[in-house]
């Protein structure tokens, strides 16, 4: 991204990097307001590929697969690069299309991905197969030799969840619970919620213990009144111009 924004004027390349990388730090946890910041890079420097490829994923986290989708593949035309292709394939789905992403899961640019974008291709693969009802091909998709590898890899977790979720879709619910285990021992990083899935598969329920106490009522819930927000200070009031790219399941 520093290569990319070295062919801008340097005033310039300061204030497109630092709207990035309030896209960065945003974007899990206020991905409205990353995308802002994502429209002003882009409105700065649309010719730049690491923004148009900040741009869609911004559009992503927002559910904008349309928009989403277009930036993406202005990032490619630009770069040649395939990495992209698995996350265009689920804006496909994103958009109703699973059956365009299944058929780009066979399209040769699947071949050229790393290890960890065949993965994730695989993921999108099979959860197209699900949005189209096939269940059993779902389950298919996933069988493949980096789910049932003993190291630990960085998708390894996610891909053992996929497919304990497809086999709970399909009705077998002995083997999900198995392969949500297996997925919660890889899972080093809370990035799939395994245990809870398994708690609900063993009937274990959860309860507010502040209710179960007769605890005190929120505060939005007292005396009959709503407390509304109150604004952060420091916090920008007019959009991301003034200051500052699953999963999808």
């Amino acid at each position: 991204m520093r290569q990319d924004l070295m062919s801008l004027p340097k005033t310039l390349a300061v204030d497109v990097a630092r709207n990035l990388v309030m896209v960065a730090r945003l974007i899990d946890e206020d991905p409205e307001q990353a995308y802002g910041y994502s429209r002003v890079a882009l409105r700065l420097a649309s010719r730049v590929a690491s923004v148009r490829e900040a741009a869609g994923f911004a559009a992503y986290a927002n559910q904008k697969y349309a928009e989403a989708l277009a930036e993406f593949r202005a990032a490619r035309r630009m770069t040649g690069s395939v990495e992209l292709w698995p996350v265009m394939a689920d804006c496909e789905r994103g958009l109703g299309r699973p059956e365009r992403a299944v058929t780009m899961a066979g399209e040769p640019e699947t071949h050229k991905l790393d290890k960890a974008g065949q993965v994730e291709m695989r993921l999108v693969a099979a959860g197209a197969r699900r949005d189209m009802g096939q269940l059993d091909a779902a389950i298919v998709t996933l069988q493949s030799p980096e789910l049932t590898a003993h190291s630990v890899q960085p998708w390894t977790a996610r891909l053992r969840y996929a497919y304990a979720e497809a086999l709970l879709a399909a009705g077998r619910e002995d083997e999900a619970r198995e392969w949500f285990a297996r997925a919660l021992e890889a899972d080093k990083d809370g990035s799939t919620d395994a245990s809870d899935r398994l708690a609900e598969l063993d009937g274990v329920e959860f309860l507010d213990v502040a209710d179960e106490a007769g605890g005190e009522a929120p505060a939005e819930e007292r005396d009959g009144e709503s407390v509304k927000d109150e604004p952060v200070k420091g916090e920008p009031t007019d959009g991301p111009a003034d200051g500052e790219s699953g999963r999808r399941d």
